[in-house]
């Protein structure tokens, strides 16, 4: 009795946990009105913003140069482009002096803190900055040259302290894994994202993501100690009722590349759990005004706890449900996560075929393929990021496990503009 219980407890509660995951995940298509909302209103042409985009680089010096050319490509007129370096990175600072010297746009400031991080970086360029409005990069970005005429914009006609710019992976076809990638960012930016600044709770993403400048320094920067440091800036914006603002177009994301290999991708994923638990800790989400903000928070925060426990319980709960006796009932509910399962799998083959047309990539048979074979090996990884997240934060490892970059997004942008025409247009999937 107390085994059948103890199964259908777990089963329900990975059913609901996977049903809200997909309903949120789903959010952007609900409606064509809900989908055209999304997307960043064309600008006027006036210019009343001006820019300090942060560039915050380390042992970058093979994909620095061509992200600040993409960024001196800009139509808007009034930005400067800050580009942080350690003073222990002679490589990455020669490549950031030598843009500096052909165009008096580019600053560099050198971080001098012994222990680097991202945030200990941005801190250190914050008091350096003129602009209205910071923006913040990183140093493999490919960014559109429109997107900060389109930024300045959204700020005039919004109303919002934050502009939330999209993100894509973009080298889907460079591994099994990076096909995966790719799509979760285009899920995240593309959907869920929306869905957190409509309810005002959002964990603010790391780059394309634009502060007013003064509204930034009221809240003292960025945390130095937190692994997702912008996670934590965006709950602590939405818990003293800062509006963000959140614009998607495919014309507009700012273009990236996934971890080079596996283990990468396992420290990358690994330091953002971590930094989620961090934020959970840190308890700022429990100023939000309305009940169903600090659930939305609980819940998100706590994402890397639960997807440790079902990586953990899934095998032992199958195990049970295929080895032990059971009644005929308990048996039909542990089959119910296997159904949100399902319909996932079909949410996410839709989706790569909206990804591949919104950026014209070519998705062939063996790239599905891929998305549904790869997909429980993928679960496997995060799940063991979740656990890792876990076992470093009891042990008080709080090291920054830098994400090494090679511009094969770079590439793959060079293909889609060859292999087939590009539309440009949102799909509904």
């Amino acid at each position: 009795m107390l085994t059948s219980v103890f199964i259908a407890a777990v089963s329900l509660a990975l059913f609901w946990m996977a049903a809200f995951t997909l309903w949120w995940q789903m959010h952007a298509w609900r409606t064509p009105e809900v989908l055209a909302s999304t997307r960043f209103s064309s600008p006027d042409g006036d210019e009343h913003v001006s820019f300090s985009l942060l560039l915050p680089a380390r042992h970058e010096q093979a994909v620095l140069d061509h992200t600040i050319q993409r960024l001196l490509e800009s139509s808007h007129t009034g930005f400067e482009i800050i580009v942080i370096v350690g003073h222990d990175d002679p490589e990455t600072t020669a490549v950031a002096e030598q843009a500096a010297a052909r165009d008096p746009r580019v600053r560099v400031v050198v971080d001098r803190h012994e222990k680097k991080n991202k945030p200990k970086a941005m801190n250190t360029a914050l008091p350096h900055c003129r602009g209205d409005v910071v923006g913040v990069f990183d140093a493999e970005d490919q960014v559109h040259p429109e997107l900060l005429a389109h930024v300045d914009h959204a700020f005039r006609t919004t109303g919002a302290d934050v502009v939330q710019g999209g993100v894509q992976l973009i080298n889907f076809h460079s591994s099994w894994y990076s096909l995966r990638n790719c799509l979760e960012y285009f899920f995240w930016f593309r959907s869920r994202l929306h869905l957190h600044a409509q309810k005002g709770f959002i964990p603010l993403g790391g780059n394309t993501v634009f502060v007013r400048t003064n509204v930034l320094r009221d809240a003292d920067g960025w945390d130095p100690d937190c692994l997702a440091e912008d996670c934590d800036l965006g709950v602590r914006l939405s818990s003293i009722g800062k509006k963000v603002v959140v614009a998607y177009d495919s014309d507009m994301v700012t273009r990236e590349e996934t971890p080079g290999s596996l283990m990468s991708l396992l420290k990358q994923r690994t330091r953002w759990n971590q930094g989620f638990l961090q934020v959970y800790r840190k308890k700022d989400w429990k100023q939000l005004p309305t009940l169903g903000q600090r659930l939305l928070a609980r819940y998100t925060l706590m994402t890397p706890f639960m997807q440790a426990f079902t990586g953990l319980i899934i095998p032992l709960n199958v195990a049970i449900a295929l080895f032990l006796d059971v009644p005929v009932g308990i048996a039909f509910i542990t089959f119910l996560p296997a159904v949100t399962a399902l319909v996932t799998f079909v949410f996410e083959i839709v989706g790569l075929h909206d990804f591949g047309k919104q950026y014209g990539l070519r998705v062939r048979f063996a790239h599905y393929l891929k998305l549904v074979v790869g997909g429980p090996f993928y679960q496997v990884l995060l799940a063991g990021a979740a656990v890792r997240a876990v076992w470093r934060e009891q042990r008080g490892r709080n090291d920054w496990e830098l994400t090494s970059h090679v511009g094969a997004h770079l590439d793959e942008t060079a293909m889609s503009r060859q292999d087939v025409p590009v539309t440009r247009e949102d799909v509904p999937a």
